[in-house]
């Protein structure tokens, strides 16, 4: 089964990758890969982020105004800069780049945040339909962190008990699901609110099939 396979796959690769590093937890299979971005190429996506900002959507129905409060935007994918990092994270992740969605820009002012949620799809959601169509559910996630505010910004994975500080060029990788190819509780996280300066990163989701956007 394609979802049993594709996390043990992405591991091993990973636990071979040069600056790699896998964080302790035994229920999650979650990585730093440090330094994957150079300082130029991360203050260009700050750059094309700022300019291409709007409020962040989320899926499904939240009544807390609070949950999502940041900016996002979709990178182009026919940038020459878009083009080549997202090269480089499928030669990292080794997963099919047809699998992969289109990477996404966010950022996060003083007080911003995106509180604690799953980036894999619940099946009993209104959306599922469409997301199974589009490629069905969602394997591993890739955050690339683009600057260091000045305080707060962690990225916390309360059930794993890890919480990353945001380092510029550094990637962070996870399997949202789990051994049996399920969805994994232990992937829920949260971006933490900003408490000094602005927060920046990009992130890229892949899918158990290959991804058909409005099809």
């Amino acid at each position: 089964m394609y979802r049993e396979a594709i996390g043990p796959w992405v591991s091993y690769r990973l636990q071979k990758t040069a600056g790699a590093l896998k964080l302790p937890s035994t229920d999650l299979d979650i990585f730093v890969v440090r330094d994957f971005l150079s300082a130029a190429e991360c203050k260009e996506l700050c750059r094309k982020i700022d300019a291409q900002r709007q409020p962040s959507s989320v899926l499904g129905e939240f009544p807390d105004p609070e949950y999502r409060t940041s900016e996002s935007c979709n990178l182009d994918p026919h940038d020459r800069l878009v083009k080549s990092i997202e090269l480089r994270i499928n030669e990292l992740i080794g997963i099919d780049p047809a699998h992969g969605e289109g990477m996404q820009g966010q950022r996060y002012a003083v007080g911003q945040q995106f509180k604690a949620h799953h980036d894999f799809f619940y099946t009993d959601q209104p959306y599922w339909q469409e997301m199974e169509r589009a490629g069905g559910q969602r394997t591993w996630t890739a955050m690339m962190f683009l600057n260091e505010p000045e305080a707060g910004g962690r990225t916390n994975f309360p059930q794993a008990n890890i919480r990353v500080t945001p380092r510029a060029g550094n990637l962070l990788a996870w399997n949202n699901l789990d051994k049996f190819g399920m969805p994994n509780m232990h992937s829920l996280h949260q971006g933490m609110p900003v408490e000094a300066g602005v927060k920046y990163v990009i992130t890229k989701w892949y899918r158990e099939r290959p991804w058909t956007p409005g099809r």
